[in-house]
């Protein structure tokens, strides 16, 4: 029965100085997949790298202090994958794959478009070559688990201001029907809303104003699945008892 966890970290070393590796040790997960590592091969210690009882592969962003991504596993994988293939996003440590046995786990970070029109182009090409990518993947015939931030939120149940943020980045109509193509399209399942389909699941909030004291926030860190194993998906949760990033760790507990 694996138990998956997704973390936008907002920094490896400001999130283990905050406690996430000591939470992440007792929450014996079988995969534990980060983003946002802000930290190259030379700021990895041991314990950023492999945590008892976990083997960690990572993609680094050439730029210093930004992106990156990682995946720790309970067992050493049979294939690690760095980076999709898109040389303009690869170079942003955005991707990495691990493959167990049929079983497929992903982590991704997807690009935010909000802090400039470029960033949002930026975003718009990565979306039509990820796209592609997706659909290649279900063609091996695996059971894929893609957990990540998406930098999306899907519907309006997804975010606390929705009305107010139709024209800005993370809710702009394109990304929405983006996302909708990869469930319907390309056949993935958003695992969290086939088990909890509730108002203010959020997993981040703003650090400007008081987002997080009154709950403004997004939904937009996802387990995307194939539908194989987001049918086993069992129990899914949210943790924000303590606060190791401006995401919360999101855990879904399936059944192989």
């Amino acid at each position: 029965m694996p138990k998956i966890i997704s973390a936008n970290l907002n920094g490896i070393r400001s999130a283990a100085k905050k406690g996430f590796f000591t939470w992440m040790a007792a929450q014996d997960a079988d995969f534990v997949c980060v983003q946002e590592l802000k930290a190259q091969a030379p700021d990895m210690s041991e314990d950023f790298l492999n945590p008892p009882g976990y083997h960690g592969n990572f993609h680094y962003a050439e730029k210093k202090g930004y992106s990156g991504t990682g995946i720790y596993s309970r067992s050493a994988p049979d294939q690690v994958r760095i980076g999709f293939g898109s040389p303009e996003f690869d170079a942003e440590g955005r991707y990495v794959r691990c493959d167990f046995g049929s079983l497929t786990v992903i982590s991704v970070y997807c690009p935010s478009g909000s802090s400039s029109p470029e960033r949002q182009e930026a975003k718009f090409r990565f979306m039509d070559l990820f796209l592609p990518h997706l659909l290649e993947l279900r063609a091996e015939g695996r059971e894929v688990v893609i957990c990540g931030d998406w930098n999306i939120a899907h519907h309006e149940i997804d975010l606390k201001n929705w009305k107010g943020n139709k024209k800005n980045s993370g809710f702009l109509p394109e990304e929405r029907a983006w996302l909708t193509r990869v469930f319907d399209e390309a056949g993935y399942v958003d695992v969290h809303r086939g088990i909890d389909k509730r108002e203010e699941q959020y997993t981040w909030w703003s650090n400007r104003g008081q987002a997080w004291a009154k709950n403004v926030g997004w939904r937009i860190d996802y387990h995307v699945a194939t539908p194989g194993i987001a049918a086993q998906a069992k129990a899914v949760s949210i943790y924000k008892d303590e606060r190791f990033s401006d995401h919360a760790p999101l855990t879904i507990d399936y059944r192989l």
